[in-house]
């Protein structure tokens, strides 16, 4: 009974031994290795052996991770205070400075992030702090790797994410966004009024053109009819004898005849018809005497 209790003591003890002798890492994992105090580097991934008591074994995430740095008040070049909070990208590039040169990484960079911030701000504007958001996210990397080099840690991005500036200008920006929707609408709504103008000088070009169209094929169509009249008459002309222009004549003499007038003009033309008449007359009269 004795040696069977002292047999389970020793499988628990080897058990033990055995559990804190074997480290089984991940791939994204490193284990820093202290013997007796000393850094023997670094082991990982798979199955590590290390020695109970004499080994102590530092855990090391490879894995890019993320920093918040809260809210902090810098002041511009032109004396603006400001509000800016903004998120560090970094992962591990060397677990054992990571282990041996900084004590708690968070708490450094979210202290030597608050210098470098007040310090980059401080060289801008305020409007280039609002509108160059991206040249300052890259100017903080520049900055803070530079120090977090050292400690085996890269950084790799920095993002802006809220800047908060002083009442007087929040204001300021918002008059000015209800200024610039103003002008555009203004401005779209004068687009709209050429664009309606240009579409009803359009419309009364077309019309005119139109009309004018019309206007001359009216004016062929009259002319042609007129010219086709005058042939017309040109061809009845033809058919008519000197007889029957000879009755016309005095048809004319007859009506100027029974004019009120006293005085009458008789052209050259009419001179000749009387004679012509006279001569047609007596004609008729001798050939009824014969007769």
């Amino acid at each position: 009974m004795t040696a069977a209790i002292v047999a389970g003591l020793i499988v628990i003890v080897v058990l033990f031994v055995l559990s804190q002798a074997i480290k089984i890492v991940r791939e994204y994992q490193r284990v820093v290795l202290f013997r007796l105090g000393r850094a023997l580097g670094t082991r990982g991934p798979g199955l590590v052996f290390i020695i109970p008591v004499f080994d102590r074994v530092t855990w090391v995430d490879l894995r890019e991770k993320y920093l918040e740095i809260p809210h902090q008040t810098a002041i511009t070049q032109d004396n603006a205070p400001i509000s800016i909070d903004f998120i560090i990208f970094n992962k591990v590039v060397d677990a054992v400075m990571s282990v041996l040169q900084v004590q708690n990484f968070a708490g450094a960079a979210q202290n030597i992030a608050a210098t470098i911030l007040r310090s980059v701000v401080g060289d801008m504007m305020l409007d280039d702090v609002l509108s160059k958001r991206g040249e300052m996210n890259q100017v903080l990397q520049v900055k803070l790797d530079e120090v977090t080099e050292r400690w085996g840690v890269k950084v790799t991005n920095v993002e802006v994410r809220e800047i908060i500036p002083p009442p007087a200008v929040q204001e300021a920006m918002t008059r000015q966004m209800s200024a610039e929707r103003t002008r555009r609408a203004v401005v779209t709504e004068a687009e709209g009024t050429k664009q309606a103008a240009v579409t009803v000088a359009e419309g009364n070009k077309q019309a005119a053109i139109l009309q004018a169209e019309g206007d001359r094929q009216a004016a062929i169509l009259r002319a042609e009819g007129f010219s086709l009249a005058l042939d017309k008459i040109f061809q009845i002309a033809k058919t008519v004898d000197a007889n029957t222009m000879s009755l016309q004549y005095l048809d004319a003499l007859k009506q100027i005849g029974s004019s009120p007038s006293t005085k009458f003009v008789v052209p050259m033309e009419f001179a000749n018809l009387i004679s012509g008449v006279a001569g047609l007359t007596g004609k008729s009269f001798g050939n009824g005497g014969d007769g």
